[in-house]
Parts: C-alpha cells; sequence; structure tokens
C-alpha cells in the first residue's frame, strides 16, 4: 500500500513540478520581460528550489563521451557486453590511434546494488578510463524486470560476478565498491575452491562490510537492532501496476533514499540553502555542481526483496561470511582458498557507512594469499563516498588501484 501512496503522491507533485519548472524559466530566460523586472532572481531561484524538491528523478546518463590518454583525446563508445534480466555488463571502449599501442588492465567494476544507480560511480569510471579498459556493472531497477523473469537473490548476485569473470577472461581485475564487496569475495573464493581458470589477477575491496561487526555504524545498526521479520512486514512492498515488473516483491528505492537523508537531514537542508544562495549571486558553477550531484543522489532503484533480505539476514544480522558460515548453492563460502588473487582493502577514515576496519577485515579471511600480495590502504579524511568519486579519489586513491594493478598484471 506504501508503494501507492507514493506514487499517488507523485501524480500530484508532477504538476507542481511543471508549473515550478515553468515559473523558474519565466523569471531567467532572457527572452521573458519578466526575467528584468527587480525580484526576478529571487523569483527564478525560488521556483527552481521547488522543482528540483518536487521533480522525479530519472536514472542519469554516463556522459563519458571522451577521455585523455598520452596528450591525446580518446573516443569512449558504450556498449553492452553482457545482457542479463537484473544487470547488464556495460564496456566503455576506448578508440583512437593511440590504443594500438596499449595494452591495458582489463578491469572489471562492480557497482552496488543499494538503492542508487550504478552512474553513481562516474567519477570512478572517469579516473579508470585514462589507464584501464573499464567494464561496469549496471544494474536494473527491479520495478523494471517483469515478474516472469523470477526472483533474484544474493546468491544470484554471486553467479552473476562469476558470469562476468569468466566472459571477461583470466586476466582481469575486479574493484568492488560497498556493498558488492561481501558477493565479490564470495564469487572468488568460490572459483579459488573449484580451481576456476578465471580467477582474477587482482581484487580492490573498498569501503564494504565484510565484517559489519567491527565498527559499527548508524546503518549497520539499524540492521543489528530490527529483527528479520521487520524488515520482511515493514520494508517490502510490491510493485504497483504501471511499471513491467508490476506484482514483484521489492525494498523500494524511495525508502532508500528517505533512510539516507535521514542520517544527515541537516546537512541536506544547507546544501539545499546554500544553493538557492548560488543562484541569487549568480554563482553558476557552484550551482551547477549542487544539480549534478542531486541529479545521482536523488535518483534511486528499487532491489529485489528476496536479495535485499537475504543481504539484512546474511551480512548484517548473521555475519555468515566472518564467522565462515555462509553457503552459496550449498558450497562453504572460504575465502581462505583464494590463493592467486592479489587483495587490496581500501577504507575512508571518516566512513559513516561501513566503519574502519570492516572491509579489511578481508585481509584476515584471505589468508591464503601471500603476504606480498596484499595491501591496505586507508583515506584520510575521506568519507565513504569520497573513497570513490572527487579529489581524494582521483588524486590518492585512483592513482594507488593502479600501481597495485599494474604489480599484479
Amino acid at each position: 500500500m506504501l508503494y501507492q501512496l507514493h506514487e499517488l503522491q507523485r501524480a500530484f507533485l508532477t504538476p507542481f513540478a511543471a508549473f515550478t519548472e515553468a515559473g523558474s524559466q519565466l523569471f531567467s530566460n532572457p527572452y521573458s520581460p519578466w526575467a528584468y523586472t527587480p525580484v526576478s532572481r529571487q523569483m527564478a531561484a525560488g521556483y527552481e528550489l521547488m522543482h528540483r524538491i518536487g521533480k522525479e528523478y530519472q536514472k542519469p546518463a554516463w556522459d563519458l563521451p571522451t577521455t585523455e590518454i598520452d596528450g591525446e583525446k580518446v573516443r569512449i563508445i558504450e556498449k553492452v557486453a553482457v545482457d542479463k534480466p537484473f544487470c547488464r555488463l556495460i564496456h566503455f571502449q576506448r578508440e583512437g590511434r593511440v590504443m594500438a599501442k596499449r595494452k591495458d588492465p582489463k578491469v572489471l567494476l562492480v557497482a552496488p546494488m543499494s538503492g542508487h544507480h550504478a552512474t553513481l560511480l562516474r567519477d570512478t569510471v572517469r579516473a579508470l578510463l585514462p589507464n584501464h579498459d573499464v567494464y561496469v556493472t549496471d544494474w536494473t531497477d527491479a520495478r523494471m524486470v517483469p515478474a516472469s523473469e523470477g526472483p533474484f537473490h544474493l546468491d544470484d548476485y554471486v553467479y552473476y560476478v562469476q558470469d562476468f569473470l569468466r566472459f571477461l577472461g583470466a586476466d582481469t581485475h575486479v574493484i568492488s565498491v560497498c556493498q558488492p564487496t561481501v558477493p565479490v569475495l564470495a564469487a572468488i573464493s568460490l572459483m579459488a575452491s573449484a580451481n576456476d581458470p578465471c580467477q582474477p589477477r587482482t581484487m580492490v575491496m573498498m569501503g564494504g562490510p565484510i565484517d559489519p561487526r567491527r565498527s559499527p555504524t548508524q546503518v549497520n545498526n539499524l540492521a543489528m537492532t530490527k529483527p528479520y521479520s521487520w524488515f520482511e512486514t515493514q520494508v517490502i512492498h510490491r510493485v504497483p501496476p504501471r511499471y513491467p515488473g508490476a506484482g514483484r516483491p521489492v525494498y523500494p528505492g524511495f525508502l532508500q533514499h528517505a533512510g539516507f537523508v535521514a542520517m544527515n537531514p541537516d546537512r541536506h537542508m544547507k546544501s539545499h540553502y546554500d544553493f538557492y544562495l548560488d543562484l541569487l549571486r549568480g554563482d553558476d558553477e557552484d550551482a551547477e555542481a549542487h544539480r549534478r550531484f542531486y541529479d545521482e543522489y536523488n535518483a534511486v532503484l528499487d532491489m529485489a526483496a528476496e536479495f535485499y533480505l537475504d543481504t539484512i539476514r546474511i551480512v548484517f544480522q548473521e555475519f555468515q561470511l566472518p564467522r565462515g558460515k555462509w553457503k552459496v548453492g550449498g558450497k562453504l563460502v572460504k575465502p581462505a582458498d583464494i590463493k592467486k588473487t592479489a587483495l587490496l582493502t581500501i577504507e575512508g577514515e571518516l566512513d559513516d557507512i561501513s566503519g574502519q576496519g570492516q572491509t579489511r577485515a578481508a585481509q584476515d579471511l584471505c589468508s591464503g594469499i601471500p603476504a606480498a600480495d596484499k595491501a591496505h590502504y586507508t583515506a584520510q579524511g575521506a568519507g565513504h563516498y569520497g573513497i570513490f568519486s572527487g579529489r581524494r579519489w582521483r588524486q590518492m586513491i585512483c592513482p594507488k588501484i593502479a600501481e597495485f594493478i599494474r604489480q599484479h598484471a
């Protein structure tokens, strides 16, 4: 019923969003006489702020048309390498004369399925492109997947990662950001146990809940203090009829988004107020930065109920991975079996989603990897998003990943 109420609210807000967008243009467009009235800037700023608060946000485009390699601009072609019901493997294919002379490492970037679209990693991809052949898991909004495609469990996530690794071959390097560190570690552990020839050369784990018992955050505490039955009955809803996935049980993206906002409401209020002031001052650069961030932050997707509930129980309540109790398809996940894949773990000093030590726990679990093939890095001053986007990511973290990959290429 909550999903239907949300859709009803969206239906009411759609005319409001259209009206405020028109009002903003009326008082800002240079061809409008109203743009030259004494209070035009205040009116335009107010209308745009209301428009952005009330509008519905769609999945953003990757918007990565080019990169620069050896001083030459190289065209990027976005191609679907593998198309599955719940995920598309996107290849950012680089084209140009300079590419004929290069053989860059192949990287599988596993994006989180945690409410936001994979495009949240746009800055991650942008920084990797000059020196790597990049593939990204682009997860599908569960409300767009017909119910006839069946359920999607955490085990299925593990199988998807294995399928992508086998598609890309043995010379692949894996980077997982946040939530997928757990299923990626499971996928590689099971491949190692089976001596699969397509085990990756390296795996980079960034800000993920390998062992949520260490430095628990507000996110961890919610999962640990509420019983499993509460999540089943309170946050799982069925997709309304107007979507292809009608009837599918999901954890709606709007609930996840509301949870993220509730973690830091003052920060978001201040950000919107600063945006209004930037519009009044004519500070177009800061205003555009605000638009870009919230275009991404406010665009959310639904998660399959089975996957979400499995994650709550297996990862955050029973801690099956660090306790050595997790079975995928009846097979025990044993990270100690990994011997051929080098490991780099990365954490943010100020991460308020995956606390310090949660990702580093992989170092202890992967006891079969030689010490020379393991490394850890804590990014000073970096929060959760700062470890994969922004200045610290570009200047401090990405170069360390590139160096680690090339050491083991």
